[in-house]
């Protein structure tokens, strides 16, 4: 009985967790928060250009799915020819400090394997 409360209880803790897992497992997810983190706002071109292995149609569904989960914003400027930029919200900046330590376990897991 104790075992199955105990189970509740971790699913509980987990939920919150497993929205959050299903926007940054996304291939290209973590890659463009951490490009719009460094070089905040950028457009559409310019994230494209930085990750050049990613299709136009995965940047633009990963683009609108961060936006949705109000991780990145875009910007629209009334000027011809239309400019748009994307850019970090707070919550984006608030993942990006979260995923920090992984990404550096990464770098560092990589260094090691190349040497």
């Amino acid at each position: 009985m104790e075992e199955e409360s105990n189970c509740r209880e971790n699913e509980e803790c987990l939920c919150p967790i497993r929205g959050i897992i299903n926007v940054v497992s996304r291939k290209w997810a973590i890659c463009i928060v951490s490009q719009l983190q460094s070089k905040n706002p950028l457009r559409y071109s310019e994230i494209k250009a930085t990750l050049r292995e990613i299709s136009p149609k995965a940047l633009s569904d990963t683009l609108r799915k961060l936006r949705e989960e109000g991780l990145v914003e875009r910007s629209v400027y009334p000027e011809t020819p239309p400019r748009v930029e994307y850019s970090l919200t707070s919550e984006g900046k608030e993942l990006k400090t979260a995923l920090a330590p992984l990404v550096k376990w990464v770098r560092e897991k990589t260094k090691r394997s190349d040497v």
